[in-house]
């Protein structure tokens, strides 16, 4: 299994509208989702290029309780897989992306989903994945002291991050004046981006950040000194204060850290 990172939100219930909340409430009545042994895929080839195998389940939901109050977090299975599909080639090297997701299967993902889309503007995908690494821009969306590694039985140590969507669009919106101002061009359509994304979900609704089966490739002390999030803090206060040579430098210790991981992916 490829190690991934997830970005999950889970939304208060009573945030959904008024159809979908039956639906989730109903699904809460008849016991919730419960996780199967083992998952089922369906199997989808492209003829002359490599296969994908994707999970079957599409209208289940995972679901906390805090504080009494439900939170759910829907799957949508089919929305997470055209859109981490599209991410998938943007992500890959050029002489790479048509081996793994040709131009015409791309082209029909996102066909599809600007479909789905104009059914739903609300159905964006509550979950988004990351293979080999966790995005760069990712952490702007928490702070250090929500930082957690814990002890699982099977899998060992893990980290995770956990903040509110309103306090990970104000982040976003702080480092997105900072960019702004220094006409970092690049940097600021990421950032739209994930803002954009964010802002489709109530400001109550909990945002995780999850290493998954990421944290397996450090070791301990890597994981013990592993402060991403607080280090593209710095980055971008530094950017904003004029100090744009230690901002690189605060920077590139960050982007380092996840090549290294990342570089796990062509041993693969």
């Amino acid at each position: 299994m490829v190690p991934q990172a997830y970005l999950r939100v889970f939304q208060p219930l009573r945030a959904f509208s008024n159809d979908e909340r039956a639906h989730w409430e109903r699904y809460v009545v008849e016991g919730g989702h419960i996780q199967r042994a083992h998952p089922r895929y369906r199997q989808h080839l492209v003829a002359g290029r490599l296969g994908l195998l994707a999970p079957t389940e599409s209208e289940d939901a995972d679901v906390r309780i805090v504080d009494g109050e439900y939170f759910i977090s829907p799957w949508r299975t089919r929305i997470r897989i055209l859109s981490s599909l599209l991410q998938l080639r943007e992500s890959m090297a050029p002489e790479m992306a048509d081996d793994l997701v040709p131009e015409a299967e791309a082209k029909r993902a996102a066909r599809e989903l600007a479909r789905l889309k104009r059914r739903n503007p609300f159905a964006v995908p509550f979950m988004l994945q990351s293979a080999w690494h966790v995005p760069i821009r990712w952490f702007l969306m928490f702070a250090d002291t929500e930082r957690r590694i814990v002890e699982e039985l099977e899998n060992g140590w893990r980290t995770t991050y956990e903040t509110t969507v309103g306090q990970a669009r104000r982040r976003l919106d702080w480092a997105l004046e900072v960019v702004h101002r220094a006409d970092l061009e690049p940097l600021i359509g990421v950032l739209e981006e994930q803002s954009r994304w964010s802002a489709a979900f109530d400001r109550r609704s909990i945002l995780e950040l999850d290493y998954g089966l990421l944290s397996r490739l450090f070791t301990w002390n890597e994981m013990d000194d592993d402060h991403s999030a607080l280090e593209v803090h710095d980055a971008i206060q530094a950017l904003g204060a004029g100090e744009a040579a230690r901002s690189a430098d605060l920077y590139q210790v960050v982007v380092g850290r996840w090549a290294e991981i990342r570089s796990h992916e062509s041993m693969n």
